[in-house]
């Protein structure tokens, strides 16, 4: 037998192209949000008086959002207070953003007097600049206490700044008020907070 029979040429195989790849659907623009009118009178209100210093941020039936920056956060919460007729902080609470260098807090305002407001929550946001190596109370991290405009921040406030290391300029009682006054850790609910021996 010779060479060519035991090893017979092997078919030329056609090429097979793959398909071009399709393009990726596009994402629809969002439509800009319609606020129920209640809630539209509201940021008008806000907006008319602070202009671009306020960004109504998110907003569903029965909340606003409005974002504000530090220098301007203390005179928006007393036009809330004074012009809105929202009249207490229901919680205070902290999110960590490490990737902007940023904390942000965010106040739920409420009324009990208004009754026109018995179902809405004003949400109140700010942020503050992160430290990476923070020292609570004797770094950057720092936002203008709203205590003297809403007593009932005074516990909230504490808490935020124990658990995410945001001191209250003008707080009146900055003491740790759930951590041992010897916690020498980073704030427990910083994303980089990690629990010793996990």
């Amino acid at each position: 037998m010779s060479a060519e029979t035991e090893n017979p040429p092997a078919e030329a195989k056609p090429e097979v192209k793959s398909p071009p790849p399709k393009p990726a659907p596009k994402k629809p623009e969002a439509a800009p949000v319609e606020l129920p009118a209640f809630e539209k009178s509201i940021s008008d209100k806000l907006v008319e008086k602070f202009g671009d210093k306020v960004e109504v941020g998110f907003v569903k039936e029965d909340r606003v959002r409005i974002n504000v920056g530090r220098e301007d956060v203390h005179d928006v919460a007393e036009f809330i207070r004074d012009e809105l007729n929202y009249d207490h902080v229901e919680s205070v609470s902290g999110v960590d953003y490490p990737q902007d260098n940023e904390i942000e807090v965010v106040y739920h305002i409420g009324s009990y007097t208004e009754s026109s407001l018995a179902r809405q929550i004003l949400v109140l946001a700010t942020r503050a600049q992160r430290e990476t190596n923070p020292i609570p109370g004797n770094d950057a991290t720092k936002l203008p206490t709203l205590r003297d405009v809403f007593y009932s921040v005074e516990f909230h406030e504490r808490e935020v700044f124990e658990m995410f290391g945001v001191f209250f300029d003008g707080h009146p009682d900055n003491r740790r008020l759930l951590l041992p006054e010897d916690w020498a850790d980073l704030p427990p609910l910083r994303k980089d907070f990690a629990i010793k021996g996990r």
